[in-house]
């Protein structure tokens, strides 16, 4: 047996046997290294004055870099929009029975997934280079490319369609995950497949699709940096205006790892409400922090249940 395997012990009288619980001095042995690991970790970061923590307290609520925290969450936001829309227009077309529009999505997903994501920043950049005046064949329409796609505009576009393909395939898994005699049911019932789409089948799906979205927010947070090659004023790239004019990019460098630090811990526990929420109809709903700290400490701490012999 393994895991709470008990030793018993009886009494003089032959009275019930009494249950003892394993002993685990490992788990205490490995949390004391543990502890002793991140403590000297700490005492040496602290230390290292070469750190400069008083440049980083002086410059970690700079404007300049509250700006570019705020534009870093809202290139996050726009992105995310973008690629959840049409993640899910992608993913129904994936699932459409209509070979073109099927092979349609295949190779808008393939091409987007396959190729770097700071390729296509720069080719957005550049787009210019291919399409000087975009015309569309109508009489009338000259719009210069230079003028429409800015850096900012570049960003989204290269940030927005790459978390697109990723998302078809998330929303794609969950709706696949959904039993096919939903689709049966709502047909019954006189639905449209647009309708059963919405009402049926998405709400469904949300328990499989939600969990890997929210590492893609988080993710999408963290590739917003790569934007900084675009001259983008995100938080990186505020960073770096700041340490070349003070030649001090180790502090500024450690602001903006706080910053992403604070923001992804923010979506992290948001993420975890979210689950909480569409995993309300499941029988074993995800434990809280709180539930997730008392369960560490059972296992460190013996019982004393039953301990007495």
């Amino acid at each position: 047996m393994t895991g709470k395997t008990a030793l018993t012990e009886t009494t003089e009288h032959g009275a019930q046997p009494t249950v003892v619980p394993r002993r685990h001095p490992g788990r205490w042995v490995s949390a004391v290294v543990v502890l002793l690991l991140a403590a000297l970790l700490l005492r040496s970061v602290f230390s290292n004055e070469n750190f400069q923590w008083d440049v980083v307290g002086l410059y970690l609520r700079d404007v300049e870099i509250g700006q570019g925290v705020w534009l870093t969450l809202w290139l996050t936001v726009v992105a995310m929009v973008i690629g959840i829309v049409l993640g899910i227009i992608l993913a129904i077309m994936r699932l459409s029975p209509n070979p073109v529009v099927r092979s349609g999505a295949f190779t808008f997903v393939s091409f987007f997934r396959g190729t770097p994501v700071l390729v296509q920043l720069l080719f957005w950049y550049n787009f210019a280079a291919l399409y000087p005046v975009i015309t569309m064949g109508l009489p009338g329409v000259h719009v210069n490319t230079n003028q429409l796609i800015t850096p900012l505009a570049a960003a989204i576009l290269g940030l927005g369609l790459n978390e697109a393909a990723y998302m078809s395939e998330i929303v794609r898994a969950g709706i696949i995950s959904v039993d096919h005699g939903q689709h049966e049911a709502a047909g019954a019932l006189g639905l449209t497949p647009f309708q059963t789409m919405r009402r049926v089948i998405l709400p469904q799906a949300m328990r499989v699709i939600v969990p890997p979205t929210g590492n893609q927010v988080i993710g999408m947070l963290k590739a917003t940096s790569l934007v900084s090659v675009l001259a983008v004023p995100d938080l990186l790239y505020s960073a770096q205006l700041i340490y070349s004019r003070t030649f001090q990019p180790i502090p500024l460098l450690i602001i903006a790892s706080i910053w992403y630090l604070v923001v992804t811990t923010i979506l992290t526990i948001g993420q975890f409400y979210v689950e909480r929420y569409f995993a309300r109809g499941s029988r074993v709903l995800p434990p809280t922090p709180m539930q997730r700290f008392k369960a560490s400490i059972a296992k460190l701490t013996p019982s004393a249940t039953g301990a007495q012999s």
